[in-house]
């Protein structure tokens, strides 16, 4: 035997071993087709699960909002809101489980999920929560939007959530001190099931334009397949044009007032998504500005798209987190379950806030305004209108 025999026999059938679970992924995505209605629920469920570091200050902030907008449903049991504990780092770490099973079983009770950001440790073979809970609760979309109104900018992400690098980014393989091996995988229902949200929602809102941004010149196999499915959806939606873009030429045209607004609607592998929405998100005012949604056909789960923050607790800050991200994820929620008079409301809120009027301002010390008496003030400002 030569000398690395033993570690292509064992990448060899560990690699087997991914090829034969994605493959019966893909079998159960075409076989799956339950979809569930959210903007129509006799009774829904909220699950709050704070997560970590600044996570549980400002999930208890937008549960707080969330309960003060809906607080005649809840008294009416239409609504339910449900506090999920167990999604810290200390946690997960205790039971080496990026999710533990009772925390998991708790959010399958849930409709839809508001959780706070959580810490993933670097290294080692423990993956995201959020990767994690996207797997187990199929939430193949990542849905992020960005407005900045007097920059002309209307843009809204969809970035495919449940495959590229990050299914298998725990998953690679290593010839200690020679070479490493991560894997990316695409599928054809997974790719088609993302496209077509994104072309949906432009048909549904009056967008003529998507974006499928991909690095199909170098990547050709997985990229190259979700350009290809990409024009294969398109095809369904004739009165909008979908045009290629590569990922780093992209980057360069949001940040070129030149190109930019000619922008409507993105669709993305997972990988390119992360990346660039945190460039729309630094545009609009920063990643604290920004919410995200994470939508399947069984359950969704809405979510600030920043870090945990750890250095805040640390320091005594937690009380000056900024609470914006989880709030505009509470909007994009509400929308989500069919409360969209309340969700204009309190978009209109937040701009007045964040822009306009600018009582309070969240700096994350204690020379700015507390994460609780920000909320007030967007309570207050949402009861004025």
């Amino acid at each position: 035997m030569g000398k690395y025999d033993t570690y292509v026999e064992q990448c060899t059938a560990h690699f087997k071993a991914l090829l034969e679970e994605q493959l019966e992924r893909e079998d159960r995505m075409e076989a799956d087709d339950e979809k569930k209605d959210f903007a129509n629920l006799d009774h829904i469920v909220i699950g709050f699960c704070g997560g970590d570091g600044i996570g549980p200050v400002i999930t208890a902030e937008s549960r707080r909002l969330v309960e003060f907008l809906l607080k005649d449903d809840i008294a009416s049991g239409k609504v339910e809101l449900k506090d999920i504990d167990g999604l810290t780092i200390e946690n997960r770490l205790a039971v080496g489980k990026a999710i533990p099973d009772d925390v998991l079983a708790e959010l399958k009770t849930c409709d839809v999920i508001m959780k706070g950001p959580t810490t993933t440790p670097t290294g080692g073979t423990m993956e995201s929560a959020n990767v994690a809970m996207r797997r187990e609760l199929d939430l193949y979309a990542n849905v992020r939007p960005t407005k900045v109104p007097s920059e002309d900018i209307d843009w809204i992400f969809f970035r495919e959530n449940t495959e590229g690098e990050y299914v298998l980014g725990s998953k690679g393989v290593e010839v200690p001190d020679k070479l490493a091996f991560d894997f990316k995988v695409t599928t054809k229902a997974g790719t088609e099931r993302i496209c077509r949200a994104a072309f949906e929602y432009a048909k549904n809102n009056g967008k003529d334009y998507v974006a499928i941004v991909t690095k199909a010149n170098i990547m050709k196999k997985t990229d190259g397949n979700f350009t290809k499915i990409a024009h294969e959806v398109a095809k369904d939606y004739p009165d909008i044009k979908a045009e290629d873009w590569f990922i780093d030429i992209m980057t360069a045209n949001l940040v070129n007032p030149a190109r930019r607004s000619q922008f409507q609607v993105f669709v993305m592998p997972n990988l390119y998504g992360d990346i660039i929405t945190d460039e729309a998100a630094q545009i609009q005012g920063g990643v604290g500005t920004a919410g995200s949604g994470n939508l399947g056909d069984k359950y969704c789960m809405f979510e600030a798209i920043h870090g945990s923050a750890p250095r805040m607790i640390e320091e005594g800050r937690g009380k000056y987190a900024n609470p914006c991200s989880m709030f505009k994820a509470s909007e994009m929620m509400l929308r989500h379950i069919g409360y969209i008079e309340k969700a204009d409301k309190l978009a209109k809120a937040l701009e007045i806030c964040n822009d306009t009027e600018r009582k309070y301002v969240i700096t994350g010390r204690d020379g700015g305004a507390t994460c609780e008496e920000f909320g007030n003030y967007v309570m207050e400002t949402v009861s004025s209108l």
